[in-house]
């Protein structure tokens, strides 16, 4: 990220779920709902319309509904990320430009890919970035996950960083994450403003050891994900380990038997939404899943079960 640098982004940014009605159509007054609770729970930020708000399930025209919904509901009272992925160059740029104009804080964008075989270039992937981050003066995420089936390499990402005015935010996935934050770091050095850890927290205090300056996990908890970061951030691992300890048994539910339902059943069960409905063919999940989800967040008693009630 060469050019001078603001303040880096640090802390809890989850992802916030897109809210539906029992029917699957959009529910704005759900998703703000949502939005307030997280904001109430501690989250330092949020990210919207990323794979875990099932951006992949909406047309252009919700995108562009709930973004502004959103962006115009917090009102700057915490940053907004707005994922603004997709395979086109051009399209993407004008995603991530849409997005600045109406508020967003930083964008996140996965490398191009499409099916199993349609992938880019590390050429390509090198000019892919450097158009995103032409269109914005904002931050530019780039999130390094499995789903993209795309190898960037640590040369490849560091490289970017120092090159790419906007680059400078890195949310690694990857098996091994932990790994691989840490060579970017070293590697990247000052130009790495922002290692971030994703995967709902499952590698989160590895992460953190490595170097990680950021956390967004699903949004059913933020106060409990901000008792893990705050301490290591400040310095208190000990503390950090501590609260990993406690809250990694829902950390763990959520991201192997939930995915991204989590959230929004957490969030309907304590009254901030009214449905948990995810779009076909997502299944809901089976009750008895559901309710182990319950049993081990009650236990932890997280505010998105007190919320609105």
């Amino acid at each position: 990220m060469s050019q001078p640098k603001a303040t880096p982004y640090r802390g809890v940014f989850p992802v916030a779920p897109t809210v539906f009605d029992d029917n699957g159509a959009l529910d704005l007054d759900g998703q703000t709902r949502a939005v307030d609770f997280m904001i109430e729970a501690g989250s330092n930020g949020i990210c919207i319309l990323a794979n875990w708000s099932e951006q992949f399930a909406l047309t252009d025209a919700e995108r562009d509904l709930v973004m502004h919904a959103v962006l115009d509901h917090v009102a700057g009272r915490v940053p907004v990320i707005v994922t603004t992925t997709h395979f086109g160059s051009d399209i993407c740029a004008e995603r991530s430009r849409r997005a600045q104009a109406a508020g967003a804080a930083m964008v996140m964008v996965m490398p191009p890919y499409h099916g199993a075989t349609m992938r880019a270039s590390e050429a390509g992937i090198y000019e892919f970035f450097q158009r995103v981050s032409d269109a914005v003066t904002i931050p530019v995420m780039i999130q390094d996950a499995p789903v993209a089936g795309t190898t960037l390499s640590v040369g490849l990402l560091a490289r970017m960083a120092r090159e790419i005015a906007n680059i400078g935010y890195f949310k690694i996935e990857m098996p091994r994450a932990a790994d691989k934050l840490r060579a970017l770091v070293a590697e990247g050095g000052d130009a790495v403003v922002g290692p971030w850890d994703g995967e709902e927290g499952i590698t989160l205090l590895a992460d953190l050891d490595a170097g990680g300056t950021g956390a967004m996990p699903g949004g059913g908890y933020p106060d409990g994900v901000r008792q893990i970061v705050d301490p290591h951030l400040a310095g208190d691992r000990a503390a950090a380990v501590a609260a990993y300890d406690g809250w990694l048994p829902l950390i763990n539910y959520e991201n192997r038997q939930c995915g991204l339902l989590a959230a929004k059943v957490l969030m309907r069960e304590g009254g901030v939404i009214r449905s948990e409905m995810v779009r076909h063919p997502v299944a809901p999940l089976h009750p008895a899943t559901r309710a182990g989800l319950i049993e081990v967040a009650r236990r932890l008693d997280p505010m998105v079960l007190r919320w609105g009630r």
